[in-house]
């Protein structure tokens, strides 16, 4: 019966400090995003989370495709001037960056004006290496309003001054369960920070311009 009892206490213990930590990384971004383009600052660089293009059963993540439609809108608005696409490409048959730049250019974006982070294999790596190796203290950050709240919090504890454009989200089912991960995904992005985790990879200096 102790045993049971302090098992409680523990579950309950770790389920308010998660909705804790959610609610204070929504708090953090509240005056930093963005669902109008029209009202959105300018800023050189728009950094696109990546997504994969495809889900499992061979459609079109909606993720991705609402992504690449905001990028592609902040663009053509006049609110950003190039577009840093970061994304996965830990395989051959995996290339999360180049699906975008392919889909971008054929929508109508110079491809002078996309550059491509391909070592951006979680949120907290794409941000730091915007920064890092992009040089970038100052940028858009482009995905769904949930992901942009997480990457603006990891932003501002790396000194980069971040704003974010919220890509249309996904409701139903799997919008439902995407939404439930993300509280697991803050709590993960607080421990990177107290621990001061760094990114998988660094390495040369890419200047955009």
């Amino acid at each position: 019966m102790k045993y049971l009892k302090r098992t409680i206490q523990f579950f309950l213990f770790a389920l308010l400090l998660i909705t804790s930590i959610n609610a204070w990384i929504s708090i953090q971004a509240k005056n930093l995003i963005y669902d109008n383009v029209h009202s959105i600052p300018k800023n050189k660089v728009g950094l696109v989370l990546g997504a994969g293009k495809l889900t499992a059963n061979g459609r079109i993540n909606l993720y991705y495709l609402y992504r690449l439609e905001a990028a592609i809108t902040l663009y053509k608005s006049g609110k950003i001037d190039y577009i840093l696409v970061s994304g996965d490409n830990s395989r051959k048959d995996y290339d999360e960056p180049t699906d975008f730049k392919n889909d971008l250019i054929e929508r109508g974006i110079p491809e002078d004006k996309i550059y491509l982070d391909y070592a951006g294999f979680r949120t907290l790596d794409s941000v730091i290496r915007a920064k890092e190796i992009f040089g970038q203290t100052s940028l858009t950050i482009i995905s769904q309003k949930f992901h942009n709240e997480r990457a603006l919090y990891l932003a501002k504890y790396k000194n980069i001054k971040a704003i974010a454009y919220n890509a249309k989200d996904i409701k139903g089912r799997y919008g439902t369960k995407t939404r439930l991960r993300e509280y697991l995904a803050r709590t993960k992005a607080s421990l990177d920070l107290l621990f001061n985790i760094q990114p998988k990879f660094l390495g040369k200096k890419i200047e955009i311009s």
